[in-house]
């Protein structure tokens, strides 16, 4: 009875700290509300300059979230937890979010969908023969600048981890992250190729490009039709 009675406390022992195991786990991560409210530690609430949608905002220069590639997303938010890329408001609510919860909203974002009003851009599509145009589709080989498209996809759709689409991201933001990278403040791209690429551009060849992808339209899946 005695030894019957151990194996019962042994196995009591053990059910008690399967069970206690989860519960001092890190719970799942609640992307959604860290969105919509923030996490609480610091980090504000997404949805702030990106949108509940996360189609993000033309008019402030905030990009587009939804439908982006998760390790691509996830690797930005590490990138400004760990200072490859600047931002005030960006940093600060890396820094202010754990591994766990960086990676939840990566996910989350992903697999949002494109808000309708981005299938659809206000902004004129430029002629074929613009400055935009033609860096974006066939580059400038005197310069040694190819076409954004070789990389970024055809219409700039985004390829993979690495190559985040252009379509659809406010004009103003790709903008800003070109000038970044002429100037130094952002360096996270693979091989410095985006350093290289920006500072033989001018002021209005980064304009012009940015403009031409802001215009392109995008259907449901994010690729342009």
């Amino acid at each position: 009875m005695q030894h019957v009675g151990s194996r019962m406390l042994l196995l009591g022992f053990g059910l008690a700290a399967a069970t206690a195991l989860p519960v001092g786990a890190a719970h799942a991560v609640d992307a959604a509300a860290i969105t919509t409210q923030g996490n609480g530690k610091g980090a504000a609430p997404c949805m702030a300059c990106h949108g509940v949608d996360g189609g993000g905002q033309a008019s402030t220069g905030n990009p587009r979230l939804a439908r982006l590639d998760a390790a691509y997303l996830q690797k930005q938010l590490d990138d400004f937890a760990g200072g490859a890329r600047t931002s005030p408001v960006m940093q600060a609510t890396a820094m202010a979010l754990s591994d766990d919860e960086r990676a939840a909203l990566a996910a989350y974002y992903s697999k949002l969908p494109i808000p309708p009003v981005l299938m659809k851009p206000v902004t004129p599509m430029p002629a074929t023969d613009s400055v935009g145009a033609v860096l974006a589709t066939r580059g400038r080989w005197d310069k040694q600048v190819p076409a954004c498209v070789q990389c970024h996809g055809p219409s700039g759709i985004g390829v993979g981890a690495h190559f985040p689409p252009l379509a659809g991201q406010p004009a103003a933001y790709i903008e800003a992250q070109l000038k970044a990278w002429q100037q130094g403040t952002r360096h996270n791209d693979p091989l410095q190729l985006m350093q290289h690429l920006s500072n033989a551009l001018s002021a209005q060849d980064i304009n012009a490009v940015a403009g031409w992808f802001a215009a392109q339209p995008l259907d449901a899946k994010g690729a342009t039709p």
